[in-house]
């Protein structure tokens, strides 16, 4: 495996715009494994599955060719070809995404999706179980914080109706790979930095934790 670099951390608080701007200054390939999570839940719902279902989804799932890369230095996934990225915040899916992503078979899938990419490359991996499950080995762990109601006012200020606070009820006692701070993370509270504040904090924490940083 090479370097990876896992970011977590609940709904709206920050860490997608914060893992891209770190991506970039580390010279890493970055992942959305949240845009993975709702491509597969775009897929469910455009095959008529009951997204509440276990057992639709993971019949639906087991029969769908799927398919993960990079495109100019970022992740993709790909269900039967089909590029889901213009869906992938539809009002739809922001109320599927949660029972979609608690499914084993969904869980198993990607975290196996998203394992082979870091055999790539050097990656930066933002999501919600990515210290915790899928590289529990990396020394590299960050979670990212912030209030719920700043959490809830960025999601407004995108245009997004999704609920904060159920959401973090879903993601923190769902039995299978619940959000939560992984140990050896480091945390980070983004309630009063700026994106760029917390990419300069992460920076500081990867250059004392021994990583390279590209000089510029």
């Amino acid at each position: 495996m090479k370097t990876v670099v896992a970011i977590d951390g609940p709904a709206a608080s920050g860490k997608s715009s914060v893992a891209k701007k770190v991506s970039s200054r580390l010279g890493f390939a970055y992942i959305d494994s949240g845009a993975f999570y709702r491509a597969i839940t775009w897929w469910i719902l455009r095959r008529k599955a009951d997204p509440g279902s276990a057992d639709q989804v993971a019949a639906v799932l087991a029969e769908s060719r799927i398919k993960s890369g990079f495109e100019h230095g970022e992740a993709y996934l790909r269900v039967e070809g089909i590029d889901a990225k213009p869906h992938l915040r539809a009002e739809g899916v922001n109320r599927a995404v949660s029972p979609v992503s608690v499914v084993p078979a969904v869980r198993e899938c990607l975290t196996n999706h998203l394992r082979g990419l870091a055999e790539e490359r050097d990656v930066v991996v933002v999501g919600r179980d990515i210290g915790s499950v899928v590289f529990p080995d990396t020394p590299f762990k960050f979670y990212i914080d912030a209030s719920q109601r700043v959490r809830q006012q960025r999601r407004h200020a995108e245009g997004q109706d999704d609920e904060i606070a159920l959401r973090d009820r879903i993601d923190s006692s769902r039995a299978n790979a619940p959000l939560t701070i992984a140990r050896g993370a480091s945390v980070i509270d983004s309630t009063h930095l700026s994106v760029q504040g917390v990419v300069d904090e992460m920076i500081r924490q990867l250059t004392a934790k021994g990583l390279a940083i590209p000089v510029r």
